[in-house]
């Protein structure tokens, strides 16, 4: 059983809106109560919220398929149905987001850090909330919309203050062991460390984290070894610390061998990583020369040491086993970490920017179907929104939906790119024959039964635009005598 996981693919689905209702008022002595249907409620929110006390994504890798409450359906009185309950997961300080084609959504860093992962589907309106001057009593409600569904991969990169890196056995988990209370697996053999190691260290006034990296080996960066894995968690370090081991005997190995091929495979990692937190070859960079409490180890320690210091390198001669060394050690690695963090730039108070649309822009486009000879394709966020919400098994719903469309300009800019009378029509997933003009206009629509539209049913008369056009002025005229009516007192 893995007991640390720092990289998961999490599926999840937010919460669906409720429905709206479609209810008449009714009382005793109230024949025309009029619509109380109420609203459908929210859908809930999938939230990755920053917890100092998690430490590893362990959970998500058991249990990787995520669902937010769905909103509840309104009821009858003006009832609104209740919220989706919103999911919050917890995941460690030091968690990059990214979406499916590998960008990177948010890098979350900070106690209390939120991002909406997905977003709950709003909740239906229910018929009251769509009553007016001419659907005085709607028969028909708006549909919840459906929770948002995404697939987004966690990664976890450590935030630690000194990063150590250096070759399997190098002491490494020995150093993190005599430095702070950590205790990390030690033994004489390769990769004991398999998973990356956190320690606390106290020097004068500073505290810092430092985090090792298991054992890294030439080939590192193409996958080679556990490296690959593993280096992501140096990236955020303000100071690296080389620990190079001065008493190995395999053949071919030396400090300064070991020094050049850790060096190599950071550099090729940068140049092969997408994400850019930093040039890691631009951190500062301590050497440790361990082991010096073995005498041949130290007599190596004294021949490479000006070599080093020739490079522009801090070295210190240290024993993780027999503590030597390492007060100055801790010193030095508190300065560099104290001076970084004066260079950081204050953090600045949350700004909401708002970006209003300008005015004269589209809110919907229309293309020709490339699958479809003769058919168009509608795409924009309010029309394809307006489909999920209507319910296609209710007439006057249907109805509703092509005044909406028509108001929003999708009809005129079909007849304009010369779209004909049956030509098909997709919008979102629904697909639909191309009607101009069904009927009369929204104005001059008066409903008869609920649930039903008579611009919908083959067969029905509808009067053509001579005959709109003179009913309105004979209504203009009737409202112009009756005005005139009232002024002379008669």
């Amino acid at each position: 059983m893995p007991g640390f996981v720092d990289r998961v693919t999490l599926h999840l689905f937010a919460g669906n809106g409720g429905h709206g209702v479609a209810s008449i008022h009714r009382e005793k002595f109230k024949p025309l109560g009029g619509p109380d249907g109420g609203n459908g409620g929210r859908g809930g929110d999938v939230v990755l919220v920053v917890d100092p006390n998690v430490h590893t994504l362990l959970d998500f890798h058991f249990h990787p398929h995520q669902r937010a409450g769905n909103g509840k359906q309104g009821a009858g009185s003006n009832r609104n149905g209740a919220d989706g309950a919103d999911l919050e997961l917890r995941v460690p300080d030091g968690t990059v987001v990214l979406d499916e084609s590998g960008e990177i959504v948010a890098d979350l860093t900070g106690r209390g850090t939120r991002l909406v992962a997905a977003q709950g589907g709003r909740g239906g309106l229910g018929n009251a909330a769509l009553a007016s001057t001419r659907r005085k009593a709607p028969g028909f409600a708006l549909l919840g919309e459906p929770g948002e569904e995404r697939d987004l991969v966690l990664e976890l990169k450590s935030v630690a203050d000194v990063g150590l890196v250096g070759f399997p056995s190098a002491g490494k988990s020995s150093l993190i062991a005599a430095l702070s209370a950590a205790r990390p697996k030690i033994a004489d053999y390769p990769f004991t460390t398999l998973v990356p190691n956190l320690g606390v260290v106290s020097s004068g006034d500073t505290t810092f984290t430092i985090a090792d990296v298991p054992g890294l080996i030439p080939g590192a960066a193409q996958g080679k070894g556990l490296g690959l894995d593993f280096l992501r968690h140096v990236e955020r370090c303000a100071v690296l610390l080389h620990v190079l081991d001065c008493a190995t005997l395999e053949p071919g190995r030396d400090p300064i061998s070991d020094l050049d091929a850790i060096e190599s495979e950071l550099a090729q990692y940068l140049s092969t990583s997408a994400e850019t937190f930093g040039d890691l070859l631009a951190k500062p960079r301590l050497v440790a020369l361990n082991k010096v409490d073995v005498p041949e180890a130290k007599d190596l320690a004294d021949l490479v040491r000006p070599e080093l210091e020739a490079r522009g390198l801090r070295v210190f001669e240290i024993s993780a086993v027999a503590h030597t060394g390492l007060r100055e050690l801790t010193f030095a690695l508190a300065e560099f970490v104290t001076a970084d963090r004066a260079a950081r730039p204050v953090a600045e108070p949350a700004r909401i920017v708002l970006r209003p649309k300008a005015i004269g822009d589209k809110e919907f486009t229309v293309a020709p179907d490339p699958t479809e000879p003769g058919g168009f394709i509608v795409r924009g966020e309010k029309p394809e929104r307006w489909i999920r919400q209507t319910n296609f098994e209710n007439d006057e719903a249907v109805g509703y939906l092509a005044d909406r469309l028509k108001r929003l300009g999708v009809e005129d800019e079909l007849t304009r790119q010369g779209a004909v009378p049956g030509a098909a029509v997709t919008i979102g997933d629904v697909q639909f024959d191309f009607e101009p003009t069904a009927g009369i206009d929204e104005e001059d629509y008066r409903p008869t039964r609920r649930g039903e539209d008579d611009r919908l049913v083959t067969g029905v008369s509808r009067p053509d635009a001579s005959e709109r056009l003179a009913a309105k002025k004979a209504r203009r005229e009737h409202q112009d005598y009756a005005d005139e009516w009232v002024d002379e007192g008669e």
